[in-house]
This record gives structure tokens, sequence and C-alpha cells, in this order.
């Protein structure tokens, strides 16, 4: 079976680099092969950092799992396979392998192989086994100066003197029984492991400064397997021995360092059992020539009335031990020695006007001094509480002006630093060595109203100004007007809101409201915002509306805005005009429907007997017509209806008869006409004065009045006529006096022209259900014409 030998772990050792300290496991008896049968005892070497405090217990494991738990460091164990311990507070131990060997021969090695050591290998057998001959190998070649061929009894040994790298290699053993049967042992890797490596020589400084001190330190690093030897370390410089010779420490001190202590350095480690001696490699250390750098500097740097002022004189490149004296040149007098101690430090506790001046230190060895360059030292008084100043060019500050802000402390040595504050935010800092204060351009927005101080500091603390307050006015923009109705069309009666406001704009604001370019009125807003003026809408309130803002600091116009005031439709007035004084079949008559007021467009329907005949739009505010071909089918009440969207108005009914045409009448009936017609006028003269006397009586003004002038009736009510036209002796029929629901009566009037006898049909008394209501009919006679019927104006049947 092989077995491997080989290092452990690298422990720390005193004045020598080492890894982490891992334990360190130790084998009694040293082999790492036994019999099966015997025992081997583990020792657990721990190595603390703190020696003091004392182990409480060692873990043991094997093959990964822990076995026990002790509270000793020994441990002894019979079975084969890799040991590792574990002290309290400390990392695993590396593996260490044993086997226990049923064979008759074993080959015995040690755990651990160094340098320059005497190694034994013991070729052993059981008890009961003999052999006659035993063979050691070393890579299945056998060692012939370690052949033996004598009888054996128990074991051989075979010795390597100061091992080395040429003896690294698999070894085993054979032997030869009695029965001359070959019998073969385990084999064993031997690898030699250097005692400690090659040191290494390292220097605190390989530039040191002339004077200075420099520290030599011999590195290396001992096996933790080798506890108990020793190392010596010898320093060198070029081919001089520095100190005693060889000495337990791996550190040199050269406690002062000169230029011809330059040369090439080296450092020699050894152990005395076994004999091991290595070299370290050359180190070139360069001593520099001393450049003293002198320097002194106050604290504070900035000096003021009262302080305690502390000057420092730095010191470098001037070999110790040294003294420092201090000296001062004031103003009109000679320099004068001040003080000298080993410190580099100066104080003057409470300083003056007066310490005003020039200071240096000097700092001296044993061999030269050195000065350094003076510094003045300019004793300062602290600030006075600065005034804050706001310069405008105007009594009042306006947006996108340019405002200065101009700070200034009465008292103080300069330099003082201003800074200026808005509101608490900083704005701006400036510094006046000059004694005249600082200022600051500020461009005004709105956002610059409020409170400004200022601050002054010259190092010896703040002082703060009172308080200013700014207050930034800022001119109106264009206003917006707006015009706020109940509803989407504004009608005659609405009441309608302007409303005037400019977005931007210092309080106060004046309002003024103007219609057609003329002031309509006038409204404050003390608190900004907007104002308001009402109107109650009549006609003559449409057209462009405008308004004007203003704060004092210019006038601003809204845009126009147009309001078209909407007037409902009044009762319209249905006319029929007629080609003749008697509609006839196959007339064409025409119907005209007007309302006297309304804004357009207006909707016009016409209806005969209560059935829409035809609708038509009207832009111009105009009334429409509808012609009719008449056929019998035409007689009967027509109306008429307007409508502009704010609610339809119809006029009242007027009824139309139509009649076929007749043959012509002889001379004498036309004359007894003539008669009769003289007799029904007279009646009718009769009739009409009892009408008109009856309402004059009762205090009532006649209703042929109102139909005779126009301008007296109800304006909100239609009056309804026919206009006469096309021929030379045509009746007009009119419904007299409309408005007047109790009395309706109709008149006819003819036209006469020269030539033409006018003259009446058979007069015929018609009456209406209304009692109220007199019809009368009257025909012109001439000869040749037809029976006319009457138009009678009758209340709507809608």
């Amino acid at each position: 079976m092989l077995l491997w030998v080989s290092l452990l772990v690298l422990a720390p050792v005193s004045g020598q680099f080492a890894t982490e300290a891992k334990p360190v496991v130790f084998l009694h008896s040293p082999w790492t092969t036994v019999f099966q049968g015997e025992n081997v005892t583990l020792t657990c070497k721990a190595f603390h950092l703190d020696a003091s405090e004392k182990i409480k217990w060692y873990r043991w494991y094997l093959m990964e799992k822990t076995q026990s738990e002790t509270s000793g460091n020994t441990h002894e164990v019979h079975e084969s396979g890799d040991y590792r311990c574990q002290a309290q507070d400390s990392p695993l131990s590396n593996r260490v392998g044993l086997l226990f060997s049923p064979a008759n021969l074993i080959l015995q090695a040690p755990l651990d192989v160094f340098e320059e050591e005497s190694v034994i290998l013991r070729c052993r057998a059981k008890a009961n086994t003999v052999l006659k001959t035993i063979k050691l190998y070393k890579n299945e070649k056998v060692l012939e100066d370690h052949t033996v061929e004598i009888p054996v009894e128990m074991l051989t040994d075979f010795h390597i003197h100061q091992a080395s790298l040429k003896d690294n290699g698999k070894y085993h053993c054979t032997g030869v029984k009695e029965d001359d049967q070959l019998v073969s042992s385990n084999s064993v890797k031997i690898e030699v492991q250097e005692l400690f490596p090659r040191p290494v020589l390292r220097a605190s400084s390989t530039q040191p400064t002339e004077g200075g001190a420099v520290t030599l330190t011999c590195e290396t690093q001992l096996s933790p397997q080798r506890p108990d030897v020793q190392l010596q370390f010898h320093f060198f410089r070029d081919r001089r021995s520095l100190g005693s010779g060889w000495g337990s420490s791996p550190e040199f001190w050269i406690h002062t360092i000169w230029r011809e202590n330059s040369g090439s350095y080296w450092c020699q480690a050894q152990s005395m059992n076994p004999s091991v001696q290595k070299q370290s490699q050359r180190l070139q250390i360069q001593v520099k020539k001393v450049v003293p750098d002198i320097r002194i500097y106050p604290r504070p740097e900035l000096v003021f009335e009262g302080q305690e002022l502390v000057l420092i004189c730095s010191v470098n490149g001037v070999p110790g031990p040294i003294t420092v004296s201090w000296y001062s040149k004031f103003k009109l007098r000679t320099e004068r020695k001040l003080h000298t101690s080993s410190e580099t430090e100066f104080k003057i506790p409470v300083v003056q006007k007066s310490h005003d001046g020039e200071y240096y230190c000097v700092a001296s060895n044993s061999r030269s001094s050195f000065r350094s360059d003076p510094v003045t030292i300019n004793v300062k008084v602290p600030v006075s509480h600065p005034i804050l100043t706001l310069r405008t060019p105007g009594a009042q500050a306006v947006v996108g002006d340019i405002v200065e802000l101009h700070c200034k402390a009465w008292r103080g040595s300069p330099p003082i630093l201003y800074q200026f504050y808005h509101e608490d935010a900083s704005l701006e800092s400036s510094s006046s060595t000059s004694g005249r204060g600082a200022s600051f351009n500020l461009l005004l927005t709105a956002e610059h109203s409020g409170n400004y101080f200022c601050e002054a500091n010259n190092g010896q603390g703040f002082q703060r100004s009172n308080t200013v307050s700014l207050s930034v006015r800022v001119p109106v923009s264009q206003p917006v007007l707006t015009l706020r109705a109940s509803r989407a069309q504004t009608v005659v009666g609405d009441m309608i809101e302007l409303h005037c406001e400019a977005q931007r704009g210092s309080p106060p604001i004046l309002y003024q409201f103007y219609h057609k370019d003329v002031a309509v009125g006038n409204s404050s807003a003390p608190l900004g915002g907007g104002a308001s003026f009402s109107l109650s809408l009549t006609t003559n309130h449409s057209g462009n509306y405008s308004c004007k803002a203003d704060n004092g600091l210019g006038v601003q116009q809204s845009e126009v805005m147009l309001l078209s005031v909407i007037v409902p439709v009044s009762r319209p007035i249905l006319t029929l005009r007629a080609p003749r004084a008697q509609a006839v079949v196959g007339d064409v008559v025409e119907l005209h429907c007007e309302a006297q007021r309304g804004s357009p467009p207006i909707l016009y329907q016409f209806y005969h007997k209560n059935v829409t005949l035809e609708s038509s739009m009207s832009h111009s505010g105009q009334g429409v017509s509808l012609n009719l071909s008449l056929t019998a089918n035409h007689s009967g009440t027509y109306s008429c209806e307007a409508d502009n969207g704010l609610g339809p108005q119809c006029s009242e009914a007027v009824t139309l008869f139509i009649t076929g045409l007749t043959g012509s009448r002889s001379g004498p009936v036309a004359t007894g006409v003539t008669g009769g017609l003289l007799s029904m006028m007279g009646l009718a003269a009769i009739a009409l004065l009892f009408y008109c006397w009856l309402p004059r009586k009762a205090g009532r003004k006649p209703t042929f009045d109102s139909s005779r002038n126009q301008s007296a009736s109800d304006p909100q009510e239609p009056t309804y006529h026919n206009v006469p036209s096309w021929i030379e002796l045509q009746p007009v029929y009119s419904n007299v006096n409309p408005n007047r629901g109790d009395v309706v009566y109709s008149e006819v009037r003819t036209v006469k022209v020269e030539n033409k006898q006018a003259a009446a049909s058979d007069p015929e008394l018609l009456k209406n259900t209304d009692s109220c209501v007199i019809y009368s009919q009257v025909k012109g006679a001439y000869t040749a014409a037809p029976k006319p019927q009457l138009l009678a104006a009758s209340p709507p049947q809608r």
C-alpha cells in the first residue's frame, strides 16, 4: 500500500512570517504503518495567539467524522484511515494517514522527512514469521549497499544519512522465508522537505535620509513539525559583518545611518541540529543626502484679537535630536529671540494687535542649524453687524427691474465674506478686500418678493443684518373676458355675467367692461383674481364686448367677444292674397306668414285645418309665402306658425271660401241688385253706428280704431290683413281688430275705376257660432260678375 508522507502546515515561529495557525498531529511511535492489534498515540499540538488561555477540549476525526472529544491533547487509535484534530477556537489540522496492516512484512517510515536529517526505514516481520534474507528497494530497484543475507530475527533498519532531494522516491522491502517463500511489504513514498525556505532580507527604507534610522529583517519560516529547532541569523553589508555575528533575533537596527553606510546588504539563517544554513539575496540601500525643510505656520491661519496663537515649526530632513528657536521681527523694531525648546510649537495665549509682524524658527542638531522662511501675522478685527440696502430703479419694484442688494459691515478686518439670503435660502456670496462692502444684482420676477438679509464673516464668526422686505409688483397680463349665460343662446330678458380676469398681476386690479368701445361698468379686485358685471339683456345688448385690467403698472385689454342676443318670435300674421274679389277654383292664392319680431333664422309652417301644408326657413328675418292652386277641397281655415328655437308662435286662423264659376245676370236683375245693395248699405251703416256707440258708452275704444290705426294695436299681437292687388275692382278682406277676442267682424272695401260700375250681389247676412261676430257679404254690381263668398276670420283651431 502506498503511504504519502508530506509536510503538514507552516506555523509561525519567533521572527518569521507565518500562515494561519493550524494544529499539528504528532505520532508516538513515529511510524505511520504498524501491525494490526497494535496501538498508536496521537498528540494534537495547538498554536494559540493567547498562550495564557487554557484549551478546554480537543476533537478527533476519522475519515471526516467525529470520533471522540477529549480534555487532553492525546488520543490512542487502532484503526486505519485519515485522522485530524481540532483544538478549541482553532481550525482543523491537516490529515495524517495511518495503516494497521495484516501482512507478514511491513516497511515503517517516519511521518515527515526534512533536509539534512538522518532517516530510519524499518523492515519488520511478524513475530511468528522467520525470514532468511531482506532486501530494500527504491523505485523498484534494489539498494545494493542495503541488502543483507543473514538470518533475520524480528526487524532490520535501513539508514539514510543527511537526507536530501536525491533520496526522494518510493520504497518497499521483501523477504524470503525458510521455505523459500517470497514476502513483500507495503510501499512508502519519501519526500524530503525544506526545514525552512531561503530567507528574504527586507529594510524599513531602501533610500533613507542621512541621519535617519533603518531596520533590517531576515524573514523565513520554520516548519511546525520541528518546533524544537532553533534558528540563528547573521547580517552583512558588502563583505563586512554587522553587529556581533550570529544571533537569535531576525531583526537588526541601524539607529543612525549616514551616506557612507550605503551598500549591498544580505543575511544568513541557520539551524544547529540538523545543520542547515541558507543565505538571502542582496538588497541595495542608498542613503540620501539631507535636504532640510523648515517651515513655520500659524494656527489658526486667520488670527483675531483675543484668540490663542500657535506657531508651528515643521522640520523635515534634519537628523535629530534637534532644538527649535523662535524669533520675531516687529514693525520698527529689531528681531529678537522668543524661545528655545525641543518642542515644535510656540504659543501666544492672548494675541493682540501689537503682535503684528514677522516670525520664523531655527532647527539645530549637533552638526548644523537650519532657518525657516518668515511668516507674517496680521491680527484681525471681528466684523460688526452689516447693513443691507436694496436699491431699485423706481419707487416700486416691478417684474423685470434690476435691484441691487448691497451689504456692508462698518468694522472688521478684510477680507470679509458677504453672503446674501432670500427667505433663508442662500443666493450669492462675495468677498470684499477693500472694506467697501459687496453687492449683488437681481433681475426681478414675481418669486423674488419676500424677506432678505445678509451675513458678514471674516473668520471670527458671522454677523447678520436686519431683515429687509421686498415686494415685487407684477404688471397685469392680458385679461380674459368670459360671457357666462344660463343657456347656450342668450335671449332677451336673460341675465348674463361678464367675467374679466388677468392670470397675473399684483392686486388691487381695476377691471372695466366695454360694449362697442363704450364703458358699461367697472369692478375692483382688491385681493387679485377676476371681477364680474351682470346685464339684463335687451336687443340693444348685441355686439362686441371687451374688458381692461389695470393695477397701476399699465393697462391690458382683452380680446373682443361677440354677443348675439336672440329675440323670440312674435305672433305671426297670416295674409291670404287672391287675384280677385272672389276665390274661385283654379285661382292661385298666396299665403304669406310673417312675424314682426324675432331673430333669424325663423322656421315658418302653414296649416290647413290643422294639417301641415309646408314649412319654409327664413334666414333674413322676413316672412315667407306659399302659393296654392285652388280646388274645392281648399276651403276651410288656414293658420301659420313661426319658430326660431325659443318657442313657437301661432297666427290666428283665416277662413277661405271657394265657389265654382257661374253665368252672367240680365240688366234688370242688376238694377234690382243695385237697389238691394243701397238698402243693405243703409242697414249696415245703422248697425255700425250702434256697434261703435256701445263701446264708447262703456268707456272702451271702438274696435275699428285699432284696425285703422295699427300703431295703436298691441305690438306683441299680430294683425292680419289682405293687401289689394291684381285687378282694378277687387275687394280686400281684413280681420278687423283681431286682437280683441270678443269682437270680430269683416270689412269690405272696394276700389272704383273710371267707366266701371260697382254693384253688390244679393245681400245675405252670415253668422258665426260666436254671437259677437258679425259677418257681412257685399257684391259689386257689374255685368257678368260671379257670386263671391267672403273670407271670414275665426280663432285658430290648433
